[in-house]
Formats: C-alpha cells, sequence, structure tokens
C-alpha cells in the first residue's frame, strides 16, 4: 500500500520522495509506505489553501457550503467500512471502537454542516445614535495537527467546524497514523469540496512541524497532543501572535463516594480507563474510592478486568488492542518498573507478536509517586481510598493537568458542589462520558487552552468584528 499528500486537489508524492513505513501493531509487521512532506510540500500546501480561501471557498454562501459538508458526511457513511478497517490495521484501534469512531466522524460534519444557519453575529444597542453589530469572519488558513490515539474523529472535529466557518485546512495527521487523514481528504474531494481547501500532509512533525506553524500565510493552530509539544507551538506562535488551540495531556479523576451505586461505578470505571489500551488523554487513571466501600469497589473492579478481552483488533469481540508502537508499550513498561513496590495487579506481555500488554491495577499509591501523578498513556490505573472529601479534592487538584473526570454520588448537593470544585474542563457524573459533538470539549491548566465541539469551536475558527453604522443627528 502507498499513499500520497494532498495538494491543491491531487494525490501528490513528497517533493522528496521521502516515505515513512508503517507497522501494524498486532503483528509488528510492515504494511504501507506513506509519502514524508518536506518543507517544500508546506509552502505549496500554505499558499495554495491562501488560494482557495481568497478565490474558492471564503466568499461561498452558507448553505453551498453546508451542502458539501454534508456531503462529505455522506460519504464518510459509504466508506464506514473501509475507514474502520484502516484505523485498525494502522493504530491497532479495535474494530468495534474504530467503527463507532468513524460514525462519530460522519455525525461531526453533519452537526457543522447544520450549525451554519444558526451561526451569526449580534446586533448590540450602544449610547451613540446608530446600528451596531458583528459579523464573524473566517482566518484565513488553519492549520489542523491530530493524534495517533483517536486519527480520525480528531480530524473530523477539527476540520469540519474550520471548513463551515469558512476557513481553508492544512491537515497534519500523526506520522504513525495518517491513512484515515489522506482517505478524508480524498473523500472530501469526492463531495465537491474545491481544491485546496483541505490539503493533508503525512510525514514526521519534527520535518514539518515548526514550519508550518510559523508559516507567515497561516493564522490559526488548532494542535491535539502531549503538553510538551503544545508548549512548543505556543512559543514558536507568539512572534505572529498566531491563534492557538491546544488541547494537551490529562491524568483525570474518577472519584466514588460511598452513597453511589459502587457495583455500576466499578463494572463501568475499567473501560474509562483501559479502553483504547489507555491511550487517551480523558482516561480515569487516578481513582479516589471513598474507603467504606473501597475494598468493595476494588473486588468488582478487578473482576471487570479480568473479564476483558484483549487481542486481535480485527475481531469483533475484542475491547482492548496493542499499544500503538514498540516505544510505546517500552514507555509503559518503565512507569510499572517504577511502580513495582506497590502492588500491581496485571500488567503481563501476552505470548507471541504485537504490542500487546494486559491492563494493570496499581494498588497503594501515594500521591507523590511518579505513576500517580505523570500521565502514562497506557491501560494503567492506580486506585486509593480517600477519608475527607475536602482532603480528596485537594488532591485532585494537586495536578498540572484538568481535563476530564467521573464524580459518583447519588446526592444531588454533592455532585454540583464537588463538581464545582475538581478543576477540569470536562466532568461526568454518573457516567465516564467526556465527548458529545453538541458540547465544548477541552481543558484547564497544562490540558490546554480553547475548546473543540459544540458552537465554541466555530466561534474558535472565526474573528470578530464590529461594526458601526451611525445615524444622522
Amino acid at each position: 500500500m502507498h499513499l500520497n499528500l494532498i495538494i491543491d486537489g491531487e494525490e501528490r508524492h513528497a517533493s522528496g520522495r521521502h516515505v515513512t513505513t508503517l507497522f501494524n501493531p498486532a503483528t509488528e509487521e510492515p504494511f504501507a509506505d506513506v509519502a514524508a512532506a518536506g518543507l517544500a510540500d508546506v509552502h505549496d500546501a500554505a499558499r495554495g489553501a491562501q488560494r482557495a480561501f481568497e478565490q474558492e471557498w471564503r466568499d461561498l454562501a452558507p448553505g453551498r457550503r453546508a451542502g458539501v459538508l454534508f456531503g462529505i458526511a455522506r460519504l464518510i457513511r459509504e466508506h464506514l467500512e473501509e475507514l474502520a478497517q484502516l484505523e485498525t490495521l494502522n493504530i491497532g484501534k479495535p474494530i468495534a471502537d474504530a467503527r463507532d469512531e468513524v460514525g462519530l466522524g460522519a455525525r461531526v460534519f453533519e452537526y457543522y454542516a447544520g450549525a451554519l444557519s444558526t451561526f451569526c453575529g449580534q446586533t448590540i444597542p450602544v449610547a451613540r445614535r446608530g446600528f451596531d453589530f458583528t459579523l464573524r469572519q473566517p482566518m484565513g488558513v488553519v492549520v489542523a495537527v491530530v493524534p495517533w490515539n483517536f486519527p480520525f474523529p480528531i480530524a473530523c472535529w477539527k476540520v469540519a467546524p474550520a471548513l463551515a466557518a469558512g476557513n481553508c485546512v492544512v491537515l497534519k495527521p500523526a506520522s504513525l497514523s495518517p491513512l484515515t487523514a489522506l482517505r478524508l481528504g480524498v473523500l472530501a474531494l469526492e463531495a465537491g469540496l474545491p481544491g485546496g481547501v483541505l490539503q493533508v500532509l503525512s510525514g514526521a512533525g519534527g520535518e514539518i512541524g515548526d514550519a508550518l506553524v510559523q508559516h507567515p500565510l497561516v493564522r490559526k493552530i488548532s494542535f491535539t497532543g502531549s503538553t510538551e509539544v503544545g508548549a512548543h507551538i505556543m512559543r514558536l506562535a507568539a512572534p505572529g501572535i498566531t491563534r492557538v488551540s491546544l488541547e494537551l495531556g490529562g491524568k483525570s479523576p474518577n472519584i466514588v463516594f460511598a452513597d453511589s451505586e459502587v457495583d455500576t461505578a466499578a463494572a463501568s470505571s475499567p473501560m474509562s480507563v483501559f479502553a483504547n489500551a489507555g491511550q487517551d488523554c480523558c482516561a480515569r487513571s487516578r481513582v479516589f474510592v471513598e474507603r467504606s466501600v473501597f475494598d468493595r469497589f476494588v473486588e468488582k473492579f478487578l473482576e471487570t478486568t479480568r473479564r476483558l478481552v484483549v487481542g486481535d483488533p480485527a475481531q469483533a469481540e475484542t475491547q482492548i488492542g496493542p499499544l500503538v508502537s514498540r516505544a510505546q508499550r517500552e514507555q509503559v513498561g518503565r512507569y510499572l518498573e517504577g511502580a513495582k513496590h506497590r502492588t500491581i495487579v496485571g500488567a503481563e506481555r501476552p505470548p507471541g507478536a504485537g504490542w500487546f500488554i494486559r491492563p494493570a491495577v496499581v494498588l497503594g499509591c501515594e500521591p507523590d509517586d511518579q505513576i500517580w501523578r505523570e500521565e502514562v498513556f497506557g491501560p494503567v490505573v492506580c486506585i486509593r481510598p480517600f477519608d475527607d472529601e475536602g482532603q480528596m479534592l485537594a488532591e485532585v487538584n494537586d495536578s498540572p493537568y484538568g481535563l476530564s473526570g467521573s464524580i459518583w454520588t447519588n446526592d444531588l448537593k454533592r455532585a454540583l458542589r464537588v463538581a464545582r470544585r475538581v478543576e477540569s474542563g470536562v466532568l461526568s457524573v454518573n457516567s465516564h462520558s467526556s465527548v458529545h459533538v453538541e458540547a465544548p470539549f477541552g481543558g484547564f491548566k497544562r490540558s490546554g487552552l480553547g475548546r473543540d465541539l459544540g458552537m465554541h469551536a466555530l466561534e474558535g475558527y472565526t474573528e470578530t468584528k464590529n461594526v458601526f453604522i451611525a445615524e444622522d443627528d
């Protein structure tokens, strides 16, 4: 299999003819070569996007833009199985999850196609005689940088609102997971998106990432990835005051009170951290359980964890596939090695090929343990008891991160009180749901700034212009 870049409506070899070889995480075997963009490709993509913005997309009637987005959604649904199979092959995503995520991508395009009819400015009464109103205008060329853990849905929830708002996009998928982004670019062209409105550049971020962020034609960078790279992007964007939105790392809490449905919380919590092999910035990897129900919770949690199906991601019954790469599995192994003085249940490496690791439950952690404080990005959870709500909340918030989290209680007053106190951008009460197409998604503190999804995302891809028309006295 060989895939090329998408620039100005054409599939192209990289300017330097470089390629990246992809490996199947479940077998460790190479299966594809993908074009690896260079600096010349960055300049071509940015210039082409600017041309398409000025000549093709910016002034296209909103209704016609919506029609193209609906067309992209339709083609995603028609190619759902193909896209899901590519995701499973590329990153080891269990096929059932991959199908759900492709469907989510289609819903995102449908949502923003429909939202165009309600996204508008304001009329504002002002002190002077006249008429004051605001316009929401597109920024221009937007760079969307997508991670390898949820490649297709995150590409969709960056591209769709940016296009809906009238921008053109240079999409940069992670070098480990470019396949579905490149297919999205092809499907968008088939749906009638003009060439240049969506450019797709695969390749190593170290080769082209800085050039994309610093390119003089780029007005906005939307990045999902590590906190360290997010901080680097902010520094690079600062001289040009280039707009940025960042969705970064997390170390999310799962708080279980004794008055909750403890068995339900315990049975549902394993997949809140082990899904996608734990490679999820929203993973509820720090679990706080009220001491009076701690043993009961842990017993049920372990019982459920042992029943999880780890194996071939192409099989419908598989719940947990491999980690994305050998390097990722080795990183998880180092964290577990550093916590070997604690009680660890699970964590075995199944025999045979593939970058698998069985879910690991760590008990007896202390708040200063590295495995408790840092984002492992693997199937590892730490569970601690608590006695006092106030002290527990202090520990919850004693983290540089603040992305997601869950609260389990049947006391409505407590749920509201704790939700207000937890320093996190997304919370769920009596569930583990983090992502809703219609609602804003993003974090506090070092988990990022700005919001994806909902109408907030549309706002983030526009500039607000205020216009005042004076009346004669």
